[in-house]
């Protein structure tokens, strides 16, 4: 499903990935781990074309990314990638619904389509009663999961998340560890996890460790 292949990123002097190869099949939970300044999150926004790499190519479903417009990008984006990151960038003024709304909205999909998603989306993850609560009425572990419904309401080939339990206390985070399981086994969900939470790395299909830039180990 996924492939990078000779992935290099600098920010003027400072080399951030040198050389990365990667690869991920359909129904797959990958998780990235390694200390700060490894190059994680980087490769993260490479794959996700919220970063363009200075050498390398990016593959996902057949396509290369770097050969799309800025326009075909955007649209590829909204449509095949969803986001989930460790704080929820929720819009404080939107009740939940409205927010797992927007990317629907974005892709020109109808009022009724969208609503009809995301009210699924909500039931799913136990949140029905909340679709009318802001993000400010909604615990921590509650706006985790509004994230995680935005990120799925356009069926994205691929979920990329950066330190998704990363603001939660322990036992929301269990709760969402064991979502991103049941999405994986219930839809063939796939997703690309960095992580620091070593329960969160150790449950997935594949932990790739990395250290200076490049991938040094890649443990089923």
């Amino acid at each position: 499903m996924l492939q990078a292949k000779g992935i290099h990123k600098s920010y003027r002097e400072l080399e951030i990935l040198k050389g990365v190869d990667f690869s991920v099949e359909k129904g797959e939970i990958v998780t990235i781990v390694g200390a700060s300044g490894a190059g994680k999150s980087t490769l993260l926004h490479i794959i996700g074309t919220l970063d363009k790499a200075d050498k390398g190519d990016v593959i996902i479903n057949g396509i290369a990314i770097s050969r799309l417009s800025q326009k075909n990008l955007s649209a590829f984006r909204n449509e095949h990638i969803g986001f989930i990151f460790q704080f929820h960038h929720l819009l404080p003024e939107f009740t939940a619904l409205e927010n797992i709304c927007i990317p629907a909205f974005i892709a020109r999909k109808s009022k009724k389509e969208a609503e009809q998603r995301a009210n699924e989306l909500l039931v799913m993850l136990g949140l029905e009663s909340r679709a009318g609560h802001k993000p400010n009425e909604l615990s921590g572990g509650e706006q985790q999961r509004v994230a995680v419904a935005r990120a799925l309401v356009n069926n994205p080939s691929i979920i990329l998340a950066d330190e998704p339990s990363g603001n939660l206390d322990s036992q929301n985070a269990q709760s969402l560890h064991s979502l991103f399981a049941d999405l994986r086994d219930k839809f063939s969900q796939t997703f690309i996890i960095v992580t620091h939470n070593e329960e969160l790395a150790a449950m997935a299909d594949r932990k790739v460790t990395m250290k200076d830039g490049q991938i040094i180990e890649s443990q089923v």
